[in-house]
């Protein structure tokens, strides 16, 4: 079985993720990674309790190769991505499990361009995790770089012309990353900021509360008196906004406004704009209407990142909140992209539920299922039998989309449809079939 899934290597910390391996991996990818001798990498985590114990084991590794570490601390995926650009080293490494729960960790590189690597490179650390040249006469030295967040800081206020004075905004920072960070940004950049889960303590990372619990900033966004609100991942490498009267708004309204607000600037390159197979039909329509190009990719931002660069394409991203807009990095930047959708709102002067009215999304239903082993989808005829009914009865009104999870044990089931019970009642018999066959 593979080791690096959609999003570098991931798991249970102490069973299929152990120092032991990160370690292996560090060492690994400064071979494969790094250029040149004597090159660097950074290095920074989340706010997991496991992460000092894995960042600690891949220094060590990726120094005894002659690599040095610029170790950055407790700052979001995207600010690693931005300081090898910035400091133009040769690499990076975050030790994150992004969304899931505090007892997993994770690890993913980025190349010296601040890309996550394609699986080319990844098949290569990972088939010689156990060979190494040990002839270095120099050990790596590791440094904390105390100026990482100022940085990336500058970073995230340059992305705008203007201020945001005059908002009031609502922060989840989910326990996580972004929990000094996010706050510091907007009140840098004059907004009112109420923050809210900015207390981790290791276990609490994404505990009903982050981007995959909207449901908490809902609440908070229906009861107190905000413009909007912004609900981050553990990493903060994507947000989901919650507009002023509490309302959910995801990734692909969050698109859908800037991109039309791009394409009028003349910033939206060669008309395009990519996105993912889970993208909801009413995207395609609102954007259709726009006349914007709009190109599909697999799921995962890195595959959206791939298909931005092959079309000249500046604007990028995914219904779960991933969002890239290239022209200030190449990977989904939650605190850019919130950024961007505040912006947007303070220039047209118009609440979030107003700008939101670009689109009509489409009932849409996704079941995640649990199983044993998501590998034996493809190969199950009852599974693709049972898609194959659902499609008859959609009567070409919608879709239906199974995969595999990139990162868990789950086998996700979505189908969109102009009558929501009616895809709720499909997609329910294709779960079923499912959980049969591989739970």
């Amino acid at each position: 079985m593979r080791l690096f899934g959609t999003d570098g290597v991931r798991g249970v910390v102490g069973q299929s993720l152990t120092t032991e391996l990160a370690h292996k991996l560090g060492r690994s990818a400064a071979n494969q990674i790094i250029k040149k001798n004597n090159g660097c990498m950074v290095i920074g985590r989340d706010t997991r309790r496991s992460g000092p114990s894995l960042e600690q084991a891949l220094i060590e590794g990726i120094c005894s190769q002659g690599i040095d570490v610029d170790a950055i601390g407790v700052l979001p995926t995207p600010a690693v991505s931005y300081l090898v650009r910035n400091h133009k080293t040769d690499g990076g490494v975050v030790v994150s499990a992004s969304h899931n729960p505090a007892e997993y960790n994770g690890i993913k590189f980025f190349d010296n361009r601040g890309i996550k690597l394609d699986e080319s490179l990844e098949n290569l650390i990972e088939s010689s995790l156990d060979s190494y040249n040990s002839n270095y006469t120099k050990i790596g030295t590791s440094l904390n770089d105390i100026q990482a967040e100022d940085d990336y800081l500058e970073h995230l206020i340059s992305c705008i012309d203007g201020d945001l004075s005059g908002l009031c905004i609502a922060l989840d920072c989910a326990n996580g990353a972004a929990h000094k960070i996010a706050p510091r940004a907007f009140r840098e950049l004059g907004a009112e900021v109420f923050c809210y889960n900015c207390q981790p303590d290791g276990l609490n990372i994404n505990l009903e509360c982050g981007s995959t619990h909207p449901q908490t900033l809902e609440d908070i966004c229906k009861k107190e008196k905000v413009d909007v609100g912004f609900s981050f991942d553990g990493d903060a490498d994507r947000v989901i906004a919650v507009d002023e009267n509490g309302n959910h708004v995801d990734g692909d309204f969050i698109m859908a406004i800037c991109a039309t607000e791009l394409k009028k600037a003349g910033k939206l390159a060669n008309n395009t704009i990519v996105t993912t197979v889970m993208t909801n039909l009413g995207f395609y329509i609102a954007m259709e209407k726009e006349e914007i190009k709009v190109l599909q990719a697999k799921v995962g931002d890195k595959y959206v990142l791939d298909e931005m660069l092959k079309n000249g394409a500046s604007l990028g991203g995914e219904q779960s909140g991933h969002i890239i807009f290239n022209d200030y990095g190449p990977i989904g930047d939650g605190l850019i992209t919130s950024i961007k959708l505040a912006e947007v709102m303070k220039r047209k002067q118009q609440p979030l539920s107003e700008l939101t009215k670009i689109m009509q999304r489409l009932p849409q239903i996704l079941i995640n299922v649990k199983v044993k082993d998501k590998h034996k989808l493809n190969g199950s005829q009852k599974i693709w039998k049972s898609v194959e009914e659902a499609e008859k009865h959609l009567h070409g009104r919608g879709r239906i989309l199974v995969r595999p999870s990139g990162t868990e044990s789950l086998v996700r089931v979505m189908i969109e449809s102009d009558d929501h019970d009616h895809a709720e009642d499909l997609a329910g018999q294709v779960a079923e079939v499912v959980e049969s066959e591989l739970g």
